[in-house]
């Protein structure tokens, strides 16, 4: 049986970790499978210059490396802050069977990290957002979809 309070605790020291080192922010997470640890990761945004390097996504990557497969079949991802929007996709797309999550995303914007406008433009009209968006080579670019739903050796996933 799984030790969730254990593992909530590892996330946590892990953002505050990550946070020490000047890393990132004071975040963290963990994969767990089976009861052991796959996975890890800090924000390290700042410290790599990379605005994709939440600890969700990080401990993401490194479960996956470790596990050889792009999806987190029977993992638990331990996270120290419900997820942004962006570690939220990253989450749905490699599946663990569950999240749990310590600070609420209430909790994070109060320290500064409100993701609020996020979960608003995803739910305003492209040509609305404050990014604009525009379509452009769909005809060719579809072209490569057809090729994808055709070719016999593909690996779905």
């Amino acid at each position: 049986m799984c030790n969730h309070s254990k593992f909530i605790t590892e996330a946590v020291e892990l953002s505050r970790n990550g946070m020490n080192n000047n890393e990132g922010g004071p975040f963290g997470a963990i994969v767990v499978k089976d009861g052991k640890i796959v996975g890890k990761g800090n924000n390290r945004v700042t410290s790599t210059n990379d605005p994709t390097a939440h600890a969700e996504v990080v401990a993401i990557r490194e479960a996956c490396k470790t596990l050889n497969s792009f999806q987190l079949d029977d993992c638990i991802l331990y996270t120290s802050c419900e997820p942004c929007p962006m570690c939220l996709g990253a989450i749905y797309w490699a599946r663990p069977d569950k999240v749990f999550y310590a600070n609420t995303r209430e909790d994070a914007a109060a320290i500064g990290f409100d993701d609020d406008f996020i979960y608003e433009e995803i739910n305003i009209g492209m040509e609305n957002r404050k990014i604009p968006f525009e379509q452009l080579g769909r005809e060719e670019a579809l072209k490569v979809f057809n090729e994808w739903k055709n070719k016999a050796d593909k690996l779905e996933y």
